[in-house]
């Protein structure tokens, strides 16, 4: 009986963690978003919503795409069609019709063989598509009818064959809805100044360098990077590193994998090049949170880290968190082996994906954080494959709205202001450093000093 309950369990998580994956993969093939890029000059689509995963519902749909600018809803049916619709505009739930003259519908079937897709757009100049709290609705197309895996088809303000359209199957297999990257102009001034010459970077080194608190008890202020499996906590360290070294480096242990790569707690010296002193800075690593019960980072382990109890190597059982009569249980923890500032680490292009799990999860752990008076940041990675803009040009980081938009919905979500939301690239697949890249890495260090003062800062003020 035990053993049965414990493969049930077995199951159940393996099934959670199948549907936490799926969250983020895209059904179009190669092919197919080769063709679709092509039909919408971009190099780039953004996957925000997955009705098999959020729900073939109208709520879960605006919850995840009001307001993206433009976006492409692409349908799947079992006859193999790949359909759906273009628009240039926010859906906003306004109850109007809206006139869009870049919005088409289209539809390709592979199994045809047809090489051409088909291209359709509306008749109407001011009926393009209706902004309502439906589906996806294109008038002559109405996707998530009545909140199912359906379409509604009436060819009319656009014109179509609904064999060739659709293949008159309006049963749908699957829906997804994506951002179209680049679209979008960028702002006409950056909403954040940063200076970008090679002084700048040497003069944010040095800073951190010679960076000073006042404690004398506290040589290198701890900080803790906590996020989702894969959103570059361990990336980061690395970058960092790979700055003050040089070049670029891979100390931590990096990859693509379901479940966490970091299975210890880790704590990280920073060494200038050179032979240089170390960094009056650590960086701590943890295992990724999962939705999963019994998965990713405990938080029980999260607060005995907080208040310095966990030490180097420890490692994690998420099944149990650590016991007080551990070997690893640090019992009289001073304040230099306490957290000083947490970061929230997060991929910027899995934003939207957020499962409600996650935010719920990641609110638990703000929760925590805020009841023992340490203060927090969110840092958002990989700005660069989020927008293509900024692949292009870091220094447009500043001028994507699409970069704005997602830092403004992680301040919603996790409660944090604005301000406390840092963008950066990470190294990762790079052989030499970028200068640019170095100065968004290290303005986000400086930022975590200039954060964990406050802590310093706090404590001055009780023992007053």
């Amino acid at each position: 009986m035990f053993l049965l309950q414990n493969l049930v369990e077995g199951l159940l998580l393996w099934t959670e963690r199948q549907i936490s994956m799926s969250a983020v993969t895209s059904q179009l093939s190669r092919q197919q978003e080769k063709q679709l890029c092509s039909m919408l000059n971009t190099s780039r689509l953004s996957l925000l919503f997955k009705a098999s995963v959020h729900g073939y519902t109208a709520a879960a749909f605006h919850s995840r795409c009001d307001r993206q600018g433009p976006t492409v809803t692409v349908a799947y049916n079992a006859s193999g069609f790949v359909f759906g619709a273009y628009i240039s505009k926010d859906y906003a739930q306004t109850g109007q019709n809206i006139a869009d003259e870049k919005a088409f519908l289209f539809s390709f079937n592979e199994k045809k063989k047809k090489k051409d897709p088909l291209r359709v757009v509306s008749g109407e100049a001011q009926r393009s598509f209706t902004d309502g709290n439906t589906g996806p609705n294109f008038v002559s197309l109405q996707f998530l009818y009545n909140n199912t895996a359906t379409v509604y088809s009436n060819p009319g303000t656009y014109h179509f064959d609904p064999v060739e359209m659709h293949g008159d199957d309006l049963q749908l297999t699957e829906c997804e809805v994506y951002r179209v990257e680049g679209a979008g102009a960028l702002m006409e001034k950056p909403w954040r100044n940063v200076q970008w010459d090679f002084e700048k970077r040497k003069a944010l080194m040095d800073t951190i360098a010679g960076w000073k608190h006042g404690v004398s008890s506290v040589k290198k202020v701890r900080i803790l990077l906590v996020g989702p499996v894969g959103a570059g906590k361990s990336s980061f360290f690395n970058s960092i590193n790979s700055v003050f070294k040089g070049y670029v480096s891979n100390q931590a242990n990096t990859g693509c994998a379901g479940t966490s790569l970091t299975t210890q707690f880790r704590t990280y010296a920073i060494k200038a090049s050179g032979g240089g002193r170390i960094l009056p800075v650590t960086l701590c690593d943890t295992m990724g949170l999962e939705e999963g019960m019994n998965a990713g980072l405990d938080i029980e382990d999260f607060a005995s880290i907080l208040k310095g109890h966990i030490q180097d190597k420890y490692q994690f059982n998420p099944s149990m968190p650590l016991q007080t009569e551990s070997p690893s249980f640090c019992k009289e923890p001073s304040l230099k082996d306490k957290i000083h500032t947490v970061v929230y680490v997060i991929d910027t292009c899995k934003v939207k994906l957020l499962s409600d799990k996650m935010i719920e999860k990641l609110a638990a752990f703000r929760r925590k954080t805020n009841q023992m008076g340490v203060p927090q940041l969110v840092l958002l990675t990989k700005v660069d494959e989020a927008c293509s803009s900024v692949a292009a040009d870091l220094k447009s980081i500043y001028q994507s709205p699409y970069i704005y938009r997602m830092m403004q919905e992680v301040s919603v979500n996790l409660g944090i202001s604005l301000s406390a939301v840092i963008p950066v690239r990470n190294y990762s697949q790079e052989l030499e450093l970028d200068p640019k890249t170095d100065i968004l890495l290290l303005n986000a260090v400086i930022q975590m000093l200039r954060t964990t003062e406050s802590f310093f800062d706090d404590l001055y003020q009780e023992e007053d």
